[in-house]
C-alpha cells in the first residue's frame, strides 16, 4: 500500500504542472502508524514530481498513543513541521465510551511531549458527550489550553453506525445526544478560546493569529487539491474526483498503471451550493459581488430573497457586500445554507 501511494503520487503529477504545492497532509484513517521511511517515501515521491513551496505546511494527523518522543524527533527531522492530535477528551469515562486506544494519561503525555518538539499543533476534543456537564467540558478546553497549542478543533460527538458508542445508545446503557447540550457547549468553547485570543476562523476550527490550518482553508477557499489513496478526494476547481474505496480494488488498478478514480464535473448551481456552504462556515463569509459576476443576478436575488429572514432574526448580516453568520447564527450555519441552496436552476 505504501508503495502504491508514492506510485499514485507519481501518475498524477500532470494534474499539477502549473501548481505550487503549498500544503501536505497526512490524514484519514491513522498515519501515524506508518513508519518514518513510509512517511519519507511518500514525501520523496511528493518532492521529486511536484513543484513544492519553500516553507510548505506539512500536517501529520497522529492518536495520543503512537507519539512517542522518538517519533516526534524523526517526524521533525523528516520535515513535518505540524501536528493534529486526536485528544478528543481528556477524561478516561468519555475515551472509553468513545471506544479510543488512548487513555488520559497519554494523552497528557503526548502533549507535553510533543510541545517540546512542535511549535505548530491542533487538538481535535468532541463536545456534546452525553453526561458530559458544562463544567467537565470547561475543564477539557483549559486543560487543552494549559499546554500553550495554538490550534484547537472541536465537533459535536456523532453516532456512526455500526460502532460500539451506537450499540450501546440503543442499549439503553448510554443516552442519546442532545442537541441543546451541544449548543452549550459550543458556546462555552467559543467564549473561552475568544478569552485566550484564539480566531474563530471556520465553524469548528480555532485558531492564534498565523495559526490557521493552511491546508483546510484551502478546501474552504476552493483551492485545487489532489487526494491520494483509497477513498481519497480531488477538486479542479471544475471537477470532483474520489477514488475507490476497497483497497484491493485500489492496489490492483495502481499495479496496471490505472488511477482507480471516478469523476463529476461540477454544474454552475453545484459550485454555488458549495461556495455557500462553506464561505457561511468561515470568516471569509459569502461575497455578494463574487456571486454576482461568478454566477449572476438569479443566484444573486435568491440568495437575498432566502437570507432575509436570517438577517431578520439576528443569524445573518450582511457587511462591506460580505454575507456572514452572526455569533447566534454560527451553531446553526450548516443548517441555514442549506435553506440558501438553490436546487433547480441546472
Amino acid at each position: 500500500m505504501v508503495m502504491a501511494l508514492a506510485k499514485e503520487i507519481e501518475m498524477r503529477k500532470g494534474e499539477f504542472q502549473d501548481e505550487v504545492v503549498e500544503t501536505i497532509y497526512f490524514g484519514g484513517g491513522t498515519p501515524s502508524r506508518l513508519t518514518i521511511a513510509d512517511l519519507k517515501l511518500q514525501l520523496d515521491s511528493i518532492y521529486e514530481n511536484y513543484t513544492v513551496a519553500q516553507n510548505p505546511e506539512i500536517t501529520l494527523e497522529a492518536n495520543p498513543d503512537d507519539l512517542s518522543s522518538d517519533y516526534l524527533i524523526e517526524l521533525s527531522k523528516i520535515g513535518i513541521n505540524r501536528l493534529s492530535i486526536g485528544i478528543q477528551s481528556f477524561f478516561e469515562d468519555d475515551l472509553k465510551m468513545m471506544n479510543r486506544a488512548h487513555n488520559s494519561a497519554e494523552a497528557k503525555k503526548c502533549l507535553q511531549e510533543a510541545t517540546q518538539y512542535f511549535d505548530n499543533i491542533s487538538v481535535d476534543l468532541i463536545y456534546g458527550i452525553p453526561g458530559m456537564s458544562n463544567e467537565k467540558w470547561l475543564q477539557n478546553i483549559e486543560m487543552a489550553l494549559s499546554f500553550n497549542v495554538p490550534h484547537i478543533s472541536s465537533y459535536a460527538l456523532t453516532v456512526e453506525p455500526k460502532t460500539a458508542l451506537h450499540s450501546f445508545i440503543q442499549k439503553g446503557i448510554i443516552p442519546q445526544p442532545e442537541d441543546e447540550v451541544a449548543q452549550e457547549h459550543f458556546q462555552i468553547l467559543v467564549d473561552k478560546l475568544a478569552e485566550h485570543d484564539f480566531i474563530h476562523y471556520e465553524l469548528s476550527n480555532f485558531g492564534k493569529e498565523n495559526y490557521f490550518s493552511k491546508n483546510n482553508s484551502s478546501y474552504w477557499l476552493g483551492k485545487k487539491y489532489i487526494g491520494i489513496g483509497p477513498s481519497a478526494h480531488s477538486y479542479d476547481g471544475e471537477q470532483r474526483g474520489w477514488n475507490v474505496s476497497n483497497n484491493a480494488l485500489y492496489l490492483k488498478s495502481i499495479s496496471e498503471n490505472k488511477l482507480p478514480i471516478e469523476t463529476e464535473t461540477l454544474t454552475k448551481t453545484d459550485r454555488y451550493n458549495e461556495y455557500i456552504m462553506t464561505g457561511l462556515r468561515t470568516i471569509w463569509g459569502v461575497s455578494l459581488e463574487r456571486i454576482a459576476t461568478e454566477f449572476g443576478d438569479t443566484y444573486l436575488n435568491y440568495l437575498n430573497q432566502q437570507a432575509a429572514k436570517y438577517i431578520e432574526d439576528n443569524l445573518l448580516f450582511v457587511d462591506e457586500n460580505i454575507l456572514r453568520t452572526t455569533k447566534k447564527g454560527k451553531f446553526l450555519s450548516d443548517g441555514i445554507a442549506s435553506d440558501l441552496f438553490l436546487l433547480n436552476l441546472e
